[in-house]
């Protein structure tokens, strides 16, 4: 069933929000009999999963649970485990994946939905820290990217800030398309030396500041970033290492859900209740991406969903860990 449902999740839109609604449903049936722990989950919460008929009704799992846990719908041996980055002595997130061309055709599919072919770009990456460890979701991401680009000159930064800047200054006179990807506080560091005017690169910020720097708010960050790279607006992508889909931000730190992530707003009180748009709350993630894991997950974000389905991340609960995808708060 899990390979027919897969097809249907590749095929969705963007806005087809009553076609996600109804593989919602139908995911959280298929997790609810294959994945153990969240079946367990839905029992102790006194669930009958086949008496939920709206997606407002499914509980979602705690993040927490992925650091205890092994959260998995599959019966096969995972060929990657992606790990989350955390403090001497803390436990981490291990989130298994099974299928690696099932991971590779989704964040290939959302990138497109948002932006374009990934062979019209380069695509160049300055993640230390993140390059530094093992189990990185984001670096197994981006690599893919830099082999789809097709480019030789896309590749991975870690110190090497000087030839960055030479080659984005050859790429910028060459008229390419080039997106760089950057942890926060890589870009600041690259921000201290070096100045460019390049309107037309897509610095994407992945966030993460890893007690590397001075904790900033957003706005701050990303005004140092315009400015030194001589752009309009700083891209962000929200991601994590629970989740197999993401969502991007064109600027101001505005997402746009995805045809395959959608976010719902919890009350910071009570986590089986909705706030209303515009108003602040827990950030619920439905990534149906994560068919062989959970789609439906409690995270420890705050934030706010509009109108119009757009959605802002504002930062985290203050008792909760800090990890590798910290956000900045407002």
């Amino acid at each position: 069933m899990s390979d027919s449902l897969k097809e249907e999740i590749l095929n969705l839109s963007t806005g087809d929000k009553k076609g996600f609604n109804k593989l919602s449903l139908r995911v959280f049936r298929h997790q609810s009999e294959h994945n153990e722990v969240y079946r367990q989950y839905l029992t102790y919460l006194s669930v009958d999963p086949y008496s939920i008929n709206n997606v407002d009704e499914i509980p979602f799992l705690p993040i927490d649970f992925f650091k205890k846990h092994r959260i998995s719908a599959s019966n096969q041996s995972p060929l990657e485990i992606f790990t989350s980055s955390g403090t001497t002595g803390s436990n981490t997130s291990k989130h298994e994946l099974y299928d690696r061309n099932w991971y590779e055709k989704i964040t290939n599919k959302l990138w497109e939905e948002k932006y374009f072919p990934l062979s019209d770009c380069v695509v160049l990456a300055l993640l230390p820290g993140y390059l530094e460890r093992k189990g990185s979701s984001l670096i197994y991401m981006v690599d893919h990217f830099i082999k789809l680009s097709n480019d030789k000159r896309s590749g991975f930064f870690l110190y090497e800030h000087g030839k960055l800047f030479n080659l984005l200054n050859s790429l910028k006179k060459e008229g390419k398309k080039v997106v760089l990807f950057g942890v926060t506080f890589g870009l600041l560091d690259f921000t201290e030396k070096y100045q460019l005017n390049f309107p037309d690169l897509i610095v994407m910020e992945t966030g993460g500041m890893k007690g590397r720097r001075k904790e900033m708010t957003r706005t701050e960050v990303h005004d140092i970033l315009k400015k030194s790279f001589g752009v309009n607006s700083i891209h962000s992508e929200y991601g994590m290492t629970e989740l197999l889909s993401q969502a991007y931000s064109s600027g101001d730190g505005v997402f746009d859900p995805s045809s395959t992530l959608d976010i719902m707003v919890r009350d910071t009180n009570d986590p089986f209740s909705w706030v209303g748009e515009g108003k602040t709350g827990g950030v619920n993630v439905i990534d149906l991406a994560n068919i062989d894991s959970c789609s439906f997950i409690e995270t420890q974000d705050l934030g706010r969903k509009f109108s119009d389905g757009r959605f802002e991340i504002l930062g985290r609960f203050d008792n909760s860990d800090i990890r590798g995808c910290n956000l900045m708060v407002l």
